[in-house]
Order: structure tokens, then C-alpha cells, then sequence
């Protein structure tokens, strides 16, 4: 406990936020308004923080990171605060005086809808460990009002809904900066003109301006006085009505500058596969970088800093090529606004920005029609220009008349519509490039960007992600971060190698047993959720097979659904063919444009229903998927995992953070040789993990040879049996073929080599069934998972940044 705590204070602030901020007394207030009294509470705390650790960092005239990321997937920020100013126990006491029990109040906060999978939540573990560590950081990102959306199943289909996190009080842990406003523009024209010396200058002139207004979210170092500010850009007309229309009867009219303003941070991601959500998603993210590259600059301004000091006190991650508009946005700012010449601003600007890489798959390397970046931000198209010609000029003297060289690095694709590539001006624009795996940042300097390495040697490096233990394992699963607290020395939560202490309980049969128990209570907890809301029972001795993360066929959850589909076959097929009982639970979301990924959740939701309902399998087999996947869900199902599936084809997933979350709380991994998995194995050994498939060299041999998907369909009995179930009606009776799509994209095209990888992963999964009966092994295996698990901690993450790319100094508040 906090011995510094005044909880009888704290109490009583509760109590005056119940009836001034909420008009409920303590006998009519609901669960709810309890949460609410007790986040604006809290707040208070938290702002307190953030204002001090502000004051101290311009003290020291600290250098900072600048976190900027079009995700930040929090999760709910009560209960972890709560850990993080080392006062869980006295407010769950204090709570108890009222009758009520913290954890209940707790599960009425709403997720924040900022994010949407990996990438947002990397982003929320990093903020978490830069606090952690005190190295000064701020994240920015875009202050959603809905976010991606909430999901829910309507005859198995994925339904999308708006998910207005916020609620009708609002969010009490974040603070509206009003001082930080901030102006951007879109449209408009480019003017040329002479400044007072003389010197031809241009400038841009915005047909639309929309202001956009901070809000900032504390994040608050573990048990210490440090906060920083998660700050969330909201945009919001310059004028927002018009009484001159109002008063003529334009009701509409009279609001319509508020209405288009507030549909840039409306929804995270709006859907861009037509012209009016491409414009939207642009326009999003310039606005996204403008409002914060401006914060940045005025920041360093005012506390007295030349423009040329800039580097040395501000660093900007790019997360992502989401963010990638804020290089010419900069150059923009220096040359135009400023004064500065184009190659003054250059070395400015080049020394400040740093992009991570987050994907190898040519598709999702972000570009933009050349011609609308024109038209929107006309100004950085001239400026992206300018840099992708001085950024020729080089690739030029390094390979002389190599005109495939040029096409291929050039920022400007070539083509018919030609397109901007962001990645590109990423790597052109930015000091320093990393992977976020030793195998992906590998990849990125041989497949990906091999000709920017040789043109910028050491430029592209490697940070393996991470995940914060505070809520990956102290928070979300309190019966095991309670149970290695009593067999370690020392706060494992601040110092991840302190797990390592685990490896010599292993094999103890009264620890393995503990350890065990743990793990059947997460389960117990997981299971009365899932009758609670799906109503579908869940037998705990069941080995929980776990799928969780966004749907995408990269990530092959069609591949884990054909091994459903053969251990149904065989049980009802093979007389002799037995298993360990089996829950298959997945959670995942997929893009609202996206066919296939959807008609995959919808044939998983088919299969689940007759598999669930089929009384000749005595109980083997259970499929759930649970909608709407988000940090609280996750939290409930990773400490319940007993197997987690990280399945994707080699090369093709960058890291994955999932599988360190599971892996830390006791799940044993069935992946390829693919991102983090490569790293997870070194660690934990390969007796302690269970790998299958081809690797990276053989997928891209096989590609090479022609890969046909067909010839394994028809030499293979098993995958044949299980496609063919897609085709039938067993799933949907009277509709054969209403699952046929899944097939056709496998035998006809299965761009990810599903179909190759099906029979080795069929083999592991039978080795996964063999030593879940040997549960005193199995434990074993499970604790080793847990206690090699430090090396894949954000604080390393963060402290592999500070060190080789951001330079940042820890400041003690």
C-alpha cells in the first residue's frame, strides 16, 4: 500500500464528485456512477502529475520523444492507475466500506475506442514503459468519437455498429487543453510572392480551416510521480453556426461547418474503397500531423530554442506510414512559415523524424493518388516533389543511369495514376528505420527496402517489440502475478528479468500444482463470461485453443478453421481417433470493405453452431468466437489460453504482440518461423514451443516454382475431406455452397499457402494433444513460457529506442 495515500480524503472526493458532478447520493447512485465518481477522483491525481512532470522536464530542458500514431488502443485506464500510483488496495478497501467490490466498479468503464489491433496497442505498451522508465515522451494521436466500430453477429454475419465510447458523461481520466488549439487547412492554392528582401517565397492559402483541440489522457508511471500526455487531437469548426442562415430557416445549413469538421475524427479508419472515404482518411491524417507538429514546434519555440536546436531536444516517431505527411508538413513550417532555406530546414528535418516499419506485405504499403494529394494539400505535393528529386539526385551519383533503380526508390510511382509512396518518403525523410523483429527488420533490409540500405547504410535497424507486464500479467491476471510475487525477490513488474527466478520452480510438483490452479480459475472466469453472454458452456478441462486478433488471411485463421473442420471429420469417420476435449476461441474484427475476411468470421460462426450442437462428438469439440475483440476481452482471455495460435505464413507478420502476451501468462505457442516467434523460441526453447510450416526461404521458393494450391487438395484425403465440408451443407443446411468462397480463394488462389502448411500443422496439433496429457509436462512447459518471457517486455523495448535511435536522458520528477 501507499503510505503516502490519504484515503479518508480520496473517500471523501469521491463522495462530493458522486453528488456535484452526477446528483446521485450514495443510496441512489448505480454501478456506474460509482466508476464515474471514482475516475474524475482519480483524475484529479493524474492531472496533478502530469502538470508537475511538465514543469520538471522543462526544468531539466529535457529532450523528448514524440510518439505519433493514428492508434493508441488503451484499454480502460482506472484500474490500472490504480497500480500504477500503488493504491489498488486501499481504494478496493475503501470501496468495501460502501459495499461495493472494486473489481464490479471496474467493469463499467467503457474501452476507449482509439485503436484498432497490434499497432495501437504497441503504441499504448510503449507509452506505458516510457512513463514507467521516466524518459520524456509525448503520444499523439486523434481523439475518435466512435472509433472503428462496435461488433456484434446477427445470423452468424458481422454487424457493424458506431461504438461511442464516451458515454453521455464523458471520459474521466483525460482533460481538454483548450491553450493547445491548434489551425489546419485543406484545399486551397499556392502562392507565389516575394518576402521583404526580395527573395521569391511561396506560400499556401487554405480554401477550409477546422480547428483542432487537445485533449490529453495522463499516463502515469508505475510508482512514481511521472505522467505523460497521451494527447488526442478533436477537430471542430472555426465557426460552427451560422445564425445568419439559422434565422432564414438553413437549420441544417446553419450547422453544417461543425458537421463536415467533426467528421474527421468521427470513426477511426472510415472506410476508403470509394473517392469520398479516400478524401476522408487523407484528410484525417494530415490533420492528425499538423495539429501535432505544431504543438512540437511551438513547444521547443517558446521555451526559448532556436529552430536549429531542434533535433537536439525533439525526436518524431513515425508509427506506421499513417504519419508520414508530417515530414513535408515540417518542411512546410521551416521553409514557408519561417524563413529558413529548403537545404537549413532539410538538415533540420531529416535529423528530427524516425519511421518504424510495421508490415511486408506489398499491399500495405500505404500510398495516395498523386492528384488528390494535390488538390487537398497542394503546398507538400510541391514539397514532396523537392524531396524525392534531392533524394534522386543521390540515388543518381550512387547508380549511374540505373533507371530501375530510380522507379524503384522514387517517392513518385510511375504509372498511369501515379501515386505517392509513403514509405518511401518515410525512409527518404527520416534518420532512422527499424523493424520491430530481428527477422522482420532483416527482411525489411532484403526484400523490402534492399536498395535503401545500400544507398543509406545503417539508416534501417531493428527494436523488437514488447508488452507492459503491468497489464499484461499484473493487471489482467492478479492470480498468477499474485502467485510469482511470492516466489521471486524483487518487483518483477518494474524489472522483467526478475521472472527468470520462476525457472527454478519448473519442476517442483507443489509449485506446478499452484501454477495449474491458477490457470483453471482464469478459465472458470472465462467460461462464466462466455455463458453469461453467449450462453454456451465451456468444460474448463478443455484445452482453451486461442485465436485472438484482427481477421485477416495473413494471419490464416482459415488455416486454424480447416483443422477444426478435420478433427470433426475424423471423429465422426474414424472409429479409432480420440483427442483431449478441445474449445476453440476466437475474437477478431474484420475491415468493413473486407469479403473475405467477414465470409471467414461468418463460415467460423456457422461451423460453431453445428459442431456445438452435434451430441455424437460427446463433448471434444467447442467453437466460440466472441464479438467485439477489445483490450477488456483480452484481458479476460489471454490468462485463460492454454494454447496460442500464431499462425501466419513465414514473412509475412512483423512481429505480433499477441503471442508474447499469451506466452507471458502461461500459453504455449503453435506458430511458423514467423516475426517475434523466431525470438519467442530462442527463449524459451524449442521443447517449450511448438513450430510448424514453411519458413521464409521455402515460401518464397515454393512462390517462385509456381505454388498450386490445388495439386495439395487432391494428393491430401484429410484436406480434401475438410474443404469439401465448406462446399456441402453441413453447415448450412438446404444451402450448399454458401461457404464456398473460403474454398475457391484455397484451391484456386490461397495467396498465404494455407493448403501447404495444412498437413504439418495438422502433425503439431496432434503433438499439442499428446502433451496436454502429461499435465505435470505440460505445467512444466508453461512455466518455462512465463519465466523466459523478459526479453520481450516494452521496458526493453523503450530502453532499445533510447539508446539506439531517440538518445533520450531519464528525468525523475
Amino acid at each position: 500500500m501507499n503510505n503516502e495515500f490519504n484515503k479518508e480524503a480520496f473517500k471523501q472526493s469521491v463522495l462530493d464528485n458522486l453528488t456535484t458532478s452526477f446528483a446521485q447520493t450514495i443510496e441512489s447512485a448505480s454501478a456506474r456512477d460509482w466508476m464515474l465518481a471514482l475516475g474524475k477522483s482519480l483524475s484529479g491525481i493524474s492531472n496533478k502529475h502530469l502538470l508537475n512532470t511538465e514543469k520538471t522536464l522543462e526544468d531539466n530542458n529535457a529532450r523528448k520523444v514524440n510518439y505519433l500514431s493514428l492508434e493508441f488502443l488503451i484499454g480502460r485506464m482506472t484500474g490500472n492507475n490504480l497500480i500504477a500510483l500503488d493504491i489498488y488496495a486501499d481504494v478496493a478497501e475503501m470501496m468495501a466500506e460502501f459495499g461495493l467490490n472494486l473489481s464490479d466498479l471496474l467493469e463499467e468503464e467503457r474501452d476507449p475506442a482509439l485503436g484498432n489491433g497490434g499497432l495501437g496497442r504497441l503504441a499504448a505498451c510503449y507509452l506505458d514503459s516510457l512513463a514507467a522508465q521516466e524518459f520524456p515522451a509525448v503520444g499523439y494521436g486523434l481523439h475518435y468519437e466512435y472509433g472503428l466500430f462496435r461488433q456484434s453477429f446477427e445470423d452468424c454475419h458481422q454487424v457493424e455498429a458506431p461504438d461511442a465510447w464516451k458515454g453521455p458523461y464523458g471520459y474521466p481520466c483525460e482533460v481538454l487543453r483548450q491553450e493547445l488549439t491548434q489551425q489546419v487547412g485543406f484545399w486551397g492554392e499556392v502562392e507565389a510572392y516575394k518576402d521583404e528582401g526580395g527573395k521569391p517565397r511561396r506560400r499556401w492559402i487554405p480554401a477550409l480551416e477546422i480547428e483542432g483541440r487537445a485533449w490529453d489522457i495522463p499516463v502515469l508511471g508505475y510508482k512514481n510521480n511521472s505522467a505523460y500526455p497521451l494527447r488526442l487531437w478533436e477537430s471542430r469548426a472555426i465557426e460552427s453556426f451560422n445564425l445568419d442562415r439559422f434565422n432564414d430557416g438553413d437549420y441544417v445549413g446553419a450547422q453544417y461547418p461543425s458537421l463536415e469538421a467533426a467528421n474527421l475524427t468521427k470513426v477511426l479508419y472510415p472506410n476508403d474503397n470509394h473517392e469520398q472515404g479516400q478524401i476522408l482518411r487523407l484528410m484525417q491524417q494530415y490533420f492528425h500531423c499538423a495539429c501535432s507538429v505544431a504543438d512540437i514546434l511551438e513547444r521547443h519555440l517558446r521555451l526559448g530554442r532556436s529552430l536549429e536546436s531542434l533535433p537536439d531536444y525533439e525526436v518524431i516517431q513515425l508509427n506506421d506510414t499513417h504519419p508520414t505527411i508530417a515530414i513535408p508538413e515540417l518542411m512546410r513550417l521551416l521553409v514557408d512559415v519561417h524563413g529558413l532555406t529548403w537545404d537549413a530546414a532539410w538538415n533540420i528535418s531529416s535529423k528530427t523524424f524516425a519511421y518504424t516499419n510495421h508490415t511486408l506485405l506489398p499491399e500495405a504499403l500505404e500510398s495516395w493518388s498523386e492528384t488528390l494529394m494535390g488538390r487537398l494539400l497542394p503546398r507538400h505535393m510541391e514539397i514532396i516533389y523537392e524531396i524525392n528529386a534531392q533524394m534522386l539526385k543521390d540515388v543518381g551519383e550512387k547508380w549511374p543511369g540505373d533507371i530501375g533503380k530510380l522507379r524503384k526508390l522514387s517517392v513518385i510511382e510511375e504509372g498511369n495514376h501515379r501515386r505517392v509512396r509513403m514509405a518511401n518518403l518515410c525512409v527518404a525523410g527520416s534518420f532512422a528505420v527499424n523493424g520491430v523483429a530481428a527477422m522482420h527488420s532483416e527482411l525489411v533490409k532484403t526484400h523490402l527496402f534492399p536498395d535503401f540500405d545500400s544507398l543509406y547504410p545503417g539508416r534501417l535497424t531493428n527494436v523488437t517489440n514488447g508488452v507492459t507486464p503491468r497489464r499484461w500479467l499484473k493487471f489482467c491476471n492478479p492470480g498468477l502475478s499474485a502467485l510469482i510475487s511470492q516466489n521471486v525477490v524483487g518487483d518483477w513488474a518494474a524489472d522483467q528479468d526478475i521472472l527468470k527466478g520462476l525457472l527454478k520452480q519448473a519442476d517442483k510438483k507443489t509449485f506446478q500444482t499452484a501454477f495449474m490452479a491458477v490457470k483453471k480459475a482464469n478459465k472458470q472466469r472465462l467460461a462464466d463470461w462466455v455463458k453469461n453472454h453467449l450462453d454456451i458452456e465451456l468444460d474448463t478441462n478443455a484445452i482453451f485453443d486461442v485465436q485472438v486478433k484482427r481477421l485477416h488471411e495473413y494471419k490464416r485463421q482459415h488455416l486454424n478453421l480447416l483443422h477444426i473442420l478435420s478433427l470433426y471429420h475424423r471423429l465422426l469417420n474414424e472409429p479409432g481417433f480420440d483427442i483431449n476435449p478441445r474449445v476453440f476461441i476466437f475474437a477478431a474484427k474484420a475491415a468493413p470493405g473486407y469479403a473475405l475476411a467477414k465470409d471467414i468470421i461468418f463460415a467460423i460462426n456457422r461451423v460453431a453452431e453445428t459442431v456445438n450442437a452435434d451430441k455424437r462428438l460427446n463433448g471434444k469439440l467447442k467453437i466460440v468466437f466472441l464479438p467485439d475483440y477489445r483490450v477488456s476481452l483480452a484481458e479476460l482471455i489471454i490468462p485463460a489460453a492454454d494454447v496460442s495460435e500464431q499462425i501466419s505464413t513465414a514473412g509475412k507478420e512483423a512481429s505480433g504482440t499477441g503471442n508474447m502476451k499469451l506466452a507471458l501468462n502461461g500459453s504455449l505457442t503453435v506458430g511458423t518461423m514467423d516475426g517475434a516467434n523466431v525470438e519467442i523460441r530462442e527463449e524459451v526453447g524449442g521443447d517449450n514451443i511448438f513450430i510448424f510450416g514453411l519458413g521464409v526461404d521455402e515460401v518464397h521458393s515454393l512462390k517462385a516454382s509456381h505454388y498450386i494450391p490445388q495439386e495439395y487438395y487432391e494428393s491430401d484425403a484429410l484436406l480434401k475431406a475438410s474443404i469439401d465440408l465448406l462446399y456441402s451443407d453441413v453447415f448450412t443446411p438446404g444451402e450448399p455452397g454458401r461457404l464456398s468462397a473460403i474454398a475457391d480463394n484455397l484451391i484456386h488462389h490461397d495467396p498465404f499457402m494455407v493448403l501447404a502448411d495444412f498437413a504439418d500443422y495438422v502433425r503439431v496439433q496432434g503433438d499439442i494433444d499428446k502433451a496436454y496429457s502429461d499435465q505435470a509436462g505440460w505445467a512444466r512447459k508453461a512455466i518455462v513460457n512465463t519465466a523466459s518471457m523478459g526479453k520481450f517486455s516494452s521496458d526493453r523495448s523503450i530502453r532499445d529506442y533510447v539508446d539506439g535511435i531517440w538518445k533520450l536522458e531519464k528525468v525523475s520528477v
